[in-house]
């Protein structure tokens, strides 16, 4: 099993941001402070609710009834997801 990258710092909850990046095939190593993609911003069960929607072709039908719940329970999860990373999401 591979670790699971860490969004939140341990101690205080903040946000972490990448500070290091190495090759594996030739050690070569790349310093720098690099904030995290926006989809590792978001909790993993959100990650893999917006995977499950890809897979679905976009259809909330097709997951509701995959994932036992109401059309608008996962309409709203949708939602609350797409807000959330328009919060996250800096202003032009």
């Amino acid at each position: 099993m591979q670790p699971k990258l860490p969004i939140q710092c341990p101690s205080c909850e903040n946000a972490l941001s990448v500070t290091q990046l190495s090759c594996g095939n030739c050690s070569t190593i790349v310093s720098g402070n690099y904030s995290l993609p926006l989809l590792l911003q978001i909790s993993e069960e959100e990650q893999n609710f917006i995977l499950q929607f890809f897979l679905s072709s976009g259809s909330l039908k097709e997951m509701a009834s995959q994932m036992g719940n109401s059309y608008p329970t996962v309409r709203n999860k949708l939602d609350d997801i797409i807000q959330k990373i328009k919060n996250l999401t800096p202003s032009p």
